[in-house]
């Protein structure tokens, strides 16, 4: 928190910018934007703005500047390593107001929206175009927020991240200039790339205060399917398999034994608890027809105990739920216990040692926990439950996270494959980069010079 003198004056300058109702130091409001959705200790920020366009933004920004108070860009609140959590207090953004789908341009696949719009809205507005937004993180996170921590999910391992859909960004930086990152072309070789800078900076580098992006035609047809192994090294093989065959595979989940039993438990399913795959594919119908079957021969071969399909919307939903809800089937069956949920990415090659490896730590440390993974690209998540106010559980949980984060960096992975950096994965990052960490040092204090956008996340 700031001094009072220092708070009394940012507001007063802010509600000279804004109208008054726009700014607030609500405890209630406070304590909303004081946490995001993991274990992380909340800080209070001092005050919560809510602008409604890019020429506010920086109307905010320029205050900060000149009282020397930092700022913190907020979407929704659903990132897990701290990336929103205001650790100097100062200036929260709240982006609620800047939640206008500017411009559908469906010819040119792209959609130009502002930083608040969610995954569930924008997918809404682009069904009255037979279009659809592929970057499918599984929580319903704003465009802005995927955007500062370079989200995934489900449907990467065919679409890819969402660096890969940003074509253009318009972006406040610390002084209260604007500028634009990028174009609405499809390639350019024009420049340095300041939209893969910009996209995955946690609100470190500047605020987004618009984003043009990718987006891609419905599929004509979907089939989604669920295959048992006896053996996590089978599973990881058969995705491998799939992926060499050149299969559409738009979507393959990897959740181990634990993650099932909570998963039946919660969504009132049957499955048997091994390592079971979720799979989706998405093509047209007689080129699905052939895929599956291939697909079916292949897993087969990969000592696949059980394998079935989902043609129609229902099946699959209910499918589908049942994985996106594995992190609430954990709470909802240790009431009284909070959810740490952390992520790790290794080369597809590495990920069954690594899921094994991690599977290991879960039962050494004692606590319930499972592992969930978008196995097509080698990313994986483990869920743990425990007691955040119990020292002795937190040392067993970190012991836990070291373990995997140290794995995958023997192995030329990354310590975080969708969550981001934020304060929880930072002490990685110098062994993570090595030299190239001292360039985004240089990169910070070269468009943040007094440290006041989003200080102390990644880069200590």
């Amino acid at each position: 928190m700031q001094d009072t003198g220092k708070r009394i004056e940012a507001v007063e300058e802010l509600r000279k910018v804004l109208s008054e109702d726009r700014v607030t130091m609500n405890e209630t409001m406070l304590e909303q934007h004081s946490s995001d959705e993991s274990y992380h200790t909340p800080y209070l920020p001092d005050v919560v703005v809510f602008p409604d366009n890019a020429d506010e933004v920086s109307d905010v920004m320029e205050v900060a500047a000149r009282l020397d108070m930092p700022v913190v860009p907020y979407g929704y609140g659903s990132s897990l390593e701290a990336s929103v959590i205001p650790h100097q207090g100062g200036i929260t953004i709240d982006f609620a107001n800047m939640n206008n789908i500017l411009k559908v341009r469906e010819d040119d696949f792209l959609v130009t929206v502002q930083p608040g719009v969610t995954r569930s809205q924008l997918d809404k507005e682009l069904k009255k175009y037979g279009l659809f937004f592929t970057v499918d993180p599984g929580a319903d996170a704003t465009l802005g927020g995927m955007a500062a921590t370079n989200a995934s999910g489900t449907t990467s391992v065919k679409y890819g991240i969402m660096r890969d859909q940003v074509r253009d960004m318009e972006v406040v930086l610390a002084d209260g200039s604007t500028i634009h990152t990028g174009s609405m072309a499809a390639k350019s070789s024009s420049g340095y790339n300041l939209n893969g800078l910009f996209v995955g900076s946690e609100g470190t580098l500047g605020c987004f205060t618009e984003l043009t992006l990718k987006v891609t035609g419905i599929p004509e047809h979907i089939m989604a399917a669920r295959a048992e192994f006896t053996s996590v090294d089978d599973a990881v093989e058969a995705v491998i398999a799939i992926m060499q065959a050149g299969i559409s595979i738009a979507r393959v989940e990897l959740v181990d034994e634990e993650a099932i039993r909570q998963m039946n438990l919660y969504s009132d399913t049957s499955y048997q608890e091994v390592p079971t795959l979720f799979l989706e594919l998405h093509g047209n119908e007689a080129g699905l027809q052939h895929d599956t079957q291939f697909m079916e021969e292949l897993v087969v071969d990969m000592n696949c105990r059980q394998v079935e399909f989902e043609t129609d919307t229902a099946g699959r939903n209910k499918l589908w739920e049942a994985r996106h809800h594995a992190a609430y089937a954990f709470i909802h069956n240790h009431p009284g216990r909070q959810q740490m949920v952390t992520d790790v990415c290794v080369p597809i090659s590495e990920l069954a040692g690594a899921i094994k490896d991690a599977r290991g730590a879960i039962q050494a440390s004692g606590l319930s926990g499972g592992i969930v993974g978008h196995v097509g690209d080698g990313n994986y998540h483990i869920l743990l439950m425990l007691n955040p106010s119990d020292p002795y559980e937190m040392e067993k949980a970190d012991q836990v996270n070291e373990q995997i984060v140290n794995y995958a960096l023997e192995r030329g992975g990354t310590c975080t494959g969708e969550h981001g950096v934020g304060t929880g994965k930072q002490k990685y990052q110098q062994r993570e980069h090595g030299g190239a960490l001292q360039v985004m040092r240089k990169i910070k204090r070269a468009l943040d010079p007094d440290d006041l956008l989003n200080p102390g996340k990644i880069i200590e």
